[in-house]
């Protein structure tokens, strides 16, 4: 780690004990090219800025992992079912887990936008509504914290709500709204742009 943010952010995720032990549970799982991210890290980050719990408003972890060789629900299925075998409740409830080599078969019925196949997994990072929630991390097997942050981490620190500025959705009104109410400290910006 070589910048300011980052080490801040890697202090904030080793001082989780229950995102470590996500952390390092998927770790030995050796799933491909995978990554926890979304609520599970930005949440973590706001709560340590705002003075809240680490866990405070935390509903899931979000696990991407990227086989392209089977886009089969089946095949997800099984990834799913091996993960939540790993873990005790009540995380075995709250890891959900995706290949991100199939989002694009489904994510367009479900949200009512195209989504172009992506090449890895740190690639839909790049699709979220903000910036400010497009970080993932990776525990590497030497221990080493991965951090993946396509847009930097200047909105997360600096408590910044924005749209995504490579691809606008129709889900940033609804998604800062709902930010606000939990983080007021947060400040939503261009929202009209959305």
């Amino acid at each position: 780690m070589t910048d300011a943010p980052e080490r801040r952010l890697e202090e904030i995720v080793r001082g989780s004990p229950s995102l470590m032990q996500v952390l390092t549970t998927v770790r030995d799982l050796d799933l491909p090219d995978w990554l926890i991210f979304s609520g599970a890290i930005y949440q973590r980050v706001l709560n340590h800025l705002t003075g809240r719990d680490p866990d405070y408003g935390i509903k899931d972890y979000d696990l991407g992992y990227f086989d392209a060789s089977d886009t089969s629900y089946e095949a997800e299925d099984a990834v799913i079912r091996q993960v939540a075998s790993a873990f005790e409740p009540p995380l075995r409830e709250m890891v959900e887990v995706r290949n991100q080599a199939r989002v694009h078969l489904w994510f367009e019925a479900k949200f009512g936008e195209p989504y172009a196949p992506l090449t890895r997994t740190a690639d839909c990072l790049e699709r979220f509504v903000s910036p400010l929630f497009a970080v993932g991390v990776r525990l590497e097997a030497d221990n080493r914290l991965t951090v993946l942050a396509p847009f930097g981490l200047s909105d997360l620190f600096a408590l910044r709500l924005t749209p995504n500025p490579r691809r606008r959705t129709n889900g940033f009104a609804r998604t800062s709204a709902s930010a606000t109410a939990r983080w007021p400290e947060l400040t939503v910006i261009n929202s009209s742009l959305a």
